[in-house]
């Protein structure tokens, strides 16, 4: 299900700094050293996650960051709240907002979204293809409708924010969807992966707006994070 603009979408500011939103956690954490080979540094705070600020300025004034949840990037640069961000496939794949234009993948965050179930139930056989019915629990439910709908199941989804993989145990649901990075999550509690629906990294994500209104700004930082990857690469 292709995810509606937002009604209320901002039109983004065409004057002032282009705002940059940034995911915290792990991925922030990678963005350093891409922020440095493209020339950005940003307030020395803004990578402790104690710092009560949540928009940095940078050491260019055409330049600002915020820092938010990984799933709302993609939110906020659709809205219009943020020009540009660092956002996972995932969240593109789950809210598929078409102002958004995601010109380059950074290559960081790699990770998956996955199918798990109990790993009793999976060494079982059970063929998922001769299923009609499934519930899920996930935080990705338009992936996982999408999913199971391509081979004609129907899925009640549980929609959680978190502990997914207590879900199958505690009999909430017979399958999780969820990102995975090494697994080893699923495994300390009892489940196993059993179907990688998507790889996923991070990309840079354009408000198709704000390209359009500020074509020299936006199109300058993509071309900077664009030379940043070609440095990385060549190391």
């Amino acid at each position: 299900m292709t995810a509606p603009y937002p009604a209320a979408a901002l039109e983004p500011e065409a004057t002032g700094p282009v705002v940059l939103a940034l995911p915290k956690g792990r991925i922030l954490a990678e963005c350093g050293d891409l922020l440095a080979h493209a020339g950005i540094h940003p307030a020395a705070d803004y990578a402790d996650e104690d710092s009560r600020r949540l928009r940095f300025p940078t050491d260019d004034p055409g330049l600002d960051i915020v820092r938010v949840r990984p799933f709302d990037v993609a939110t906020f640069v659709a809205f219009g709240a943020a020009h540009i961000g660092v956002c996972g496939a995932d969240v593109l794949m789950e809210f598929d907002y078409p102002e958004l234009y995601a010109p380059l993948d950074l290559g960081i965050g790699r990770c998956r979204v996955s199918v798990a179930e109990p790993a009793e139930t999976a060494l079982a056989g059970d063929d998922p293809a001769r299923w009609s019915r499934v519930r899920v629990a996930t935080k990705y439910p338009n992936i996982a409708r999408r999913h199971f709908a391509q081979r004609g199941v129907q899925t009640d989804v549980v929609h959680l924010n978190g502990a997914m993989e207590l879900a199958p145990g505690l009999g909430l649901a017979r399958l999780i969807v969820d990102l995975v990075q090494t697994g080893s999550t699923l495994k300390a509690n009892g489940l196993v992966e059993t179907e990688v629906i998507a790889d996923v990294t991070s990309r840079l994500v354009v408000n198709r707006t704000a390209l359009k209104t500020r074509p020299e700004a936006i199109g300058a930082w993509i071309a900077r994070f664009r030379d940043a990857l070609a440095q990385r690469a060549h190391g």
